[in-house]
């Protein structure tokens, strides 16, 4: 197998736009989370969102614009970013051995929601034309290839939370194993609309807004924690050959290497102890690793209060005695939950903590819980480490359990990769 490089990144975020961007604020420990100002939030419980800094009209003409839902928009930006800031040129002879890999849980949101009114709530007939095109929840990782000329295959994968995970581990597979040259992966999702939050809302797995200050209602492995905040954008990245990347001179950012997935099968929603470990289990078999290698470990940490006990119990049956020297991090404190792209934007926020030596904060735990007492680096980054190896970990309803290991740049090769 070769040695996959991470060579191009891209963010659409709530912490900002641009990977750079979205790393200094989490690592400052800043929150993109929010009261929501909409027309419709009289009617939410807790009107709480974690919304990009982002308008359409300044990346796409008016044309455009009007063929593409929010999430496609998210999507390309962010994926131009990463082609931009991999150097990648992508040769006309070598286009059909570039491909798209595009996780998203709920795909066009607002494309959805505005054909229902129409036809219900207005009770007009006249739906707009690009309603099936602008919906579909393929039109990301179309668009991407459309925009760059790309002639590989264009995937698109929807296990909810871990859709994100899921396409970049395929993609990871690809290229490690020759079928192509170069990917560009990640997810996209913008689910701010009015009936999604409803059926969010419904589900009673979002957080009440904190009494104090909104921007903290997002508390992981807290006592207090009372559910998770729904947030918006993209995070791609651009995949190649690690001696492809060092022989054009390449920024190299990082690794990818491994992904593992298993699938929990008691309940739809309910995750299980042993679903998740088979996951991390499989990940690090994929990495040819040990537990022993890793040296941190973002979480999916979403705060809710089953996901983050079981994730606890799962990551002390992977780690043994071990786990508790092990900083976790649960960035999701900050940039709320993006369903389907949260694993991309927390793969690129990983890389660049492994890179710059910090483990980056879980913020707002007020209350040390007795379920979640491993090291969640609580409120504050951690500086001064030596990071080379770091799981993510995505674990989704319908119970699709998706774990990437990362690299440092600065990693020694594992044995038989080159």
């Amino acid at each position: 197998m070769r040695r996959v490089a991470v060579t191009g990144m891209g963010v659409v975020s709530p912490l900002g736009n641009g990977a750079a961007q979205a790393f200094a604020q989490a690592r400052a420990g800043h929150s993109g989370v929010h009261r929501l100002q909409a027309s419709f939030t009289d009617r939410l419980t807790a009107p709480l969102a974690a919304t990009a800094p982002f308008n359409g009209a300044d990346h796409f003409a008016p044309p455009k614009l009007r063929m593409l839902d929010r999430v496609s928009q998210f999507a390309l930006v962010a994926a131009s970013q990463a082609v931009a800031d991999a150097r990648a040129d992508f040769p006309q002879a070598d286009r059909g051995r570039v491909g798209v890999f595009v996780g998203t849980g709920m795909g066009a949101s607002q494309t959805s929601d505005d054909g229902y009114k129409t036809l219900y709530g207005d009770r007009s007939d006249r739906i707009k034309p690009f309603t099936v095109l602008m919906g579909m929840h393929n039109a990301p990782a179309a668009w991407i290839g459309i925009e760059h000329d790309l002639r590989g295959p264009a995937l698109t994968y929807s296990t909810a939370c871990s859709s994100s995970a899921v396409a970049i581990g395929e993609a990871w597979l690809r290229v490690a194993h020759g079928a192509l040259d170069l990917a560009i992966a990640g997810g996209a999702e913008a689910p701010l609309t009015f009936g999604s939050l409803k059926a969010w809302e419904a589900l009673h797995t979002l957080a009440a807004m904190d009494p104090d200050d909104p921007s903290r209602s997002c508390k992981p492995f807290s006592a207090n924690r009372s559910g998770m905040v729904l947030g918006e954008g993209a995070a791609m990245l651009v995949l190649e050959p690690w001696d492809h990347a060092v022989a054009r001179g390449a920024p190299i950012h990082g690794e990818i290497l491994g992904c593992g997935l298993a699938t929990d099968v008691g309940h739809i929603t309910r995750p299980s102890v042993e679903g998740q470990v088979a996951a991390m289990v499989a990940a690090l078999q994929s990495a040819s690793i040990e537990a022993s290698a890793i040296d941190a470990i973002n979480a999916h940490g979403t705060g809710t209060p089953t996901i983050d006990a079981v994730e606890t119990a799962a990551i002390k049956a992977v780690l043994g005695q071990r786990a508790y020297q092990v900083p976790i991090s649960a960035t999701k404190s900050m940039h709320g939950h993006l369903l389907g792209a949260t694993a991309a934007l927390e793969c690129v926020l990983s890389l660049l903590a492994m890179q710059h030596g910090v483990a980056l904060p879980t913020m707002h735990l007020q209350t040390p819980d007795p379920l979640c007492d491993l090291d969640c680096v609580a409120n504050a980054v951690r500086e001064g480490l030596t990071v080379h190896t770091m799981l993510s970990n995505s674990f989704a309803f319908g119970g699709t359990n998706a774990v990437l290991v990362l690299g440092s740049a600065s990693r020694a090769p594992s044995a038989g990769r080159s």
